[in-house]
């Protein structure tokens, strides 16, 4: 069932928002965007008549209640953007009550789902490898079920928003599914729009199609970049993750960032990308410092000739130039990853450019850009260009199970 065809009027809806939002010491929102995203579906439902009931999770308590991730600091803000009183129940397994009296066109927050283990649905306290551990996990499965079949009893529809969680299968991401009909479990807007945009470059690209992955680790991106390459026509690594190729190569890094154990992967990664005809472009010189800190000595040198005590930090010039070239001559671009340590200003260029030409390969030359994970975002939001690419995700990881090629447990809940 779409959202946009169905009628909530008279209806509960429970929905599985992502208001895993930043706050400051005091427990203020510092960014609200997470709550904006869900906006349409909501208003969708209270416009039509019907009354929300939203549920999220936040931080990681264990399933244990912590104050510090209580979501009723954020009450006031979801109030604020959805313009009216939202409710509170302070414990989401208990709010039968307040889900009862819940008439249409209100609005009511259930408390952090993670104060509950059986949101996450693993074992708590129990270590892997103790003999108990499986009859553990079988009987908080069980207990998994039982909390989710709760949640699903507050409400008539069932609607998942939460793209961010939507590669986890989590009680109130994928189990309360199984206890609504067909027509009465559905995606949000957000999680519509997320679903679109990867189809839109995994099944639907046009070419050449561009994909630029950076950050840190080789490992926690492999995955994705082998399936890439059945898909692209350029591969861009920069980032950390760019000086294990080197390194396998036979260059010199220095002391910058890499993983020894994963340069057998990154040689095959080159050679399949060499027989599959796509061009893999590494950073060619960089922009090296003394130590990991912003206010290090910087000196710019061959990416394969980085001198001992040094580590590469940045992309160079001469690296974005080709880039550039690169990026500007796509019709499809997925851009996941910083190319330089982002977080620190002295480094943050190259990131920034990247940026820059995404921004406009689409504007100018009518490319279609999906944008996602923390620090490319970051980028876009902070050179002012997040309404100059097509799409920005919402979560990282999310979308980089969807582009590794896995079945997104919140997303295949609602369409079995």
């Amino acid at each position: 069932m779409k959202i946009d065809q169905f009628n909530f009027a008279g209806k509960k809806a429970i929905v599985r928002v992502d208001f895993n939002v930043p706050l400051d010491e005091n427990g203020q929102v510092t960014d609200d965007t997470r709550i904006r995203g869900a906006l349409p579906t909501l208003k969708k439902i209270l416009n039509d008549g019907g009354s929300v009931i939203m549920m999220s999770h936040m931080g990681k308590p264990k399933g244990k209640v912590n104050p510090k991730f209580s979501l009723e600091q954020i009450v006031g803000k979801v109030s604020e953007r959805l313009g009216i009183p939202v409710k509170f129940a302070n414990d989401c397994a208990k709010a039968d009550n307040a889900a009862r009296e819940l008439k249409p066109g209100e609005a009511l927050l259930l408390e952090n789902l993670r104060f509950y283990a059986e949101e996450e649905g693993k074992p708590v306290g129990i270590d892997k490898a103790d003999p108990a551990y499986e009859e553990a996990k079988k009987e908080m499965k069980e207990r998994q079920k039982e909390f989710a079949k709760k949640l699903a009893s507050y409400a008539d529809v069932y609607v998942n928003d939460a793209f961010g969680t939507a590669h986890r299968k989590h009680a109130s991401t994928a189990v309360i599914a199984d206890y609504f009909n067909t027509d009465a479990k559905m995606l949000g807007y957000l999680m519509e729009k997320e679903v679109t945009a990867i189809d839109n470059v995994l099944k639907n690209a046009q070419h050449p199609f561009t994909a630029i992955i950076g950050g840190s680790k080789v490992s926690s991106k492999l995955g994705v970049i082998k399936n890439l390459l059945d898909k692209v026509d350029n591969l861009i690594i920069g980032g950390g993750m760019g000086y294990t190729f080197i390194k396998a190569q036979g260059g010199k890094i220095g002391e910058s960032l890499h993983e020894d154990d994963l340069m057998p992967e990154a040689l095959n990664v080159m050679a399949a990308a060499k027989e599959k005809g796509v061009n893999l472009s590494l950073s060619v010189a960089t922009v090296a410092a003394d130590k990991f800190a912003n206010d290090a000595n910087r000196k710019i040198v061959p990416i394969d000739a980085i001198p001992d005590g040094w580590e590469g930090m940045d992309a160079s010039e001469e690296s974005l130039a080709e880039w550039k070239k690169i990026i500007l001559n796509s019709k499809t671009i997925l851009w996941n990853g910083p190319v330089g340590v982002f977080e620190f200003e002295n480094f943050a260029h190259g990131t920034g450019e990247i940026a820059k030409y995404v921004a406009q390969a689409t504007q100018e030359n009518g490319a279609y850009s999906l944008v996602g994970g923390g620090d490319s975002v970051a980028a876009v939001n902070k050179f002012g260009l997040a309404d100059k690419v097509s799409y920005v995700s919402t979560g990282g990881g999310a979308m980089l199970e969807a582009i590794e090629g896995k079945v997104l447990p919140g997303v295949a809940a609602i369409k079995s």
